[in-house]
């Protein structure tokens, strides 16, 4: 019984891939983050506005990470798209914890966590079925 191969164009497989979409949802997000963060000082930004555009700017970060990630996948977008999702939340929660100075385990987490693996694994499906066409 032959176990099935997943099909891609570049050598290194599906952790490179996770690595890469993890990278640059990460990139993503801290210029995101960064531009927000802008505008809130030199604007009159409610502050109820916050958590939503964080959650657009996760939502968007993953979206490209998936995309960018999977650039040479043809097959397994589910998977993908949740370690990648579950993998930028992790490591966001590092870095932004780290710059932060505080570690936060809490509800808000294991929320983004969920929201982080839903969304890229929606994403990998998108993906993969964006590309075969």
């Amino acid at each position: 019984m032959k176990l099935k191969t997943l099909k891609n164009d570049n050598k290194g497989g599906l952790g490179l891939a996770v690595l890469k979409g993890v990278t640059v949802g990460l990139c993503v997000a801290l210029v995101g983050i960064l531009i927000f963060a802008f505008l809130l000082r030199f604007t009159s930004i409610s502050d109820k506005l916050i958590s939503p555009v964080n959650q657009v700017i996760k939502g968007v970060s993953i979206f490209l990470g998936v995309f960018i990630g999977m650039k040479k996948f043809r097959e397994m977008g589910l998977l993908t798209g949740l370690l990648i999702g579950l993998g930028f939340t992790l490591v966001a929660f590092l870095v932004f914890s780290i710059l932060d100075g505080a570690f936060v385990f809490d509800k808000t987490l294991l929320n983004d966590t969920i929201f982080g693996t839903i969304i890229g694994a929606i994403c990998g499906i998108i993906c993969v079925n964006i590309k075969k066409n």
